[in-house]
């Protein structure tokens, strides 16, 4: 039988999601702020092919607290909310293939060194698929295994050392981003119900996974022919 929460446990969820909700015009400045940087930045906008930010809907951090305290798991309060949990503020930077990665990392990493943003340990890249592990590793990001099949990279940046206001960025391709948004409606932040939703969800990412080979073919096809670098 599930444990249910306290009457304790309720008040401290509501009293750190307040503390969130007083905080929130932080966040939504750090996020446009930081997509300023990146989308105005000349070298990297052209490998961006679209960027967005959201800031965590307030529904949604109530219900991670309340799964959070279920668990059993280390208490989240306002004390150390923004530090434990990431995604707070997101931004998401959109690229066509694989290959731009090699460039897109480096410059990520002097912008954030430039505007003197601070990563919160190294970036990391989310997969499943093993030959894309050995493409993250060969440009020296690292990788960490995914059996969902989520394939995203991700820097957690820290924006203000002092009030720990905190914003996730994470970079995938097109293809990706379409399992992606998919499986975020129908799969998270619990599983679906329906085994076969969740046995079409594997197959659409191996069709995107698929795609996004063939996008890349033809990109390193299109460069080879005309000796460009898109």
């Amino acid at each position: 039988m599930p444990r249910r929460l306290t009457k304790s446990a309720q008040r401290h969820i509501e009293q750190t999601t307040r503390h969130f909700v007083d905080s929130r015009h932080l966040f939504e400045a750090v996020a446009k702020s930081l997509m300023a940087c990146l989308t105005e930045d000349p070298e990297l906008a052209g490998f961006i092919h679209f960027v967005k930010y959201r800031i965590k809907e307030v529904e949604s951090l109530r219900a991670k607290l309340n799964r959070l305290h279920i668990s059993g798991r280390d208490v989240v309060d306002a004390s150390n909310l923004f530090r434990r949990v990431s995604d707070l503020a997101g931004i998401r930077v959109i690229h066509l293939h694989t290959d731009q990665l090699i460039r897109i990392h480096p410059i990520i990493l002097r912008i954030l060194n430039e505007h003197q943003y601070a990563l919160a340990g190294e970036a990391v890249a989310y997969c499943w698929d093993v030959e894309y592990e050995e493409f993250f590793k060969g440009i020296g990001i690292r990788t960490e295994h995914r059996p969902s099949m989520y394939t995203t990279v991700h820097y957690d940046i820290v924006a203000n050392q002092r009030t720990g206001i905190a914003c996730e960025l994470q970079v995938r391709s097109l293809m990706d981003e379409v399992w992606g948004e998919v499986s975020h409606r129908v799969n998270y932040p619990q599983e679906s119900p329906s085994a076969a939703c969740r046995d079409q969800l594997k197959v659409l990412a191996r069709l995107t996974s698929g795609c996004g080979r063939l996008v890349d073919s033809i990109f390193k096809s299109h460069n080879d022919a005309t000796d460009q670098r898109l």
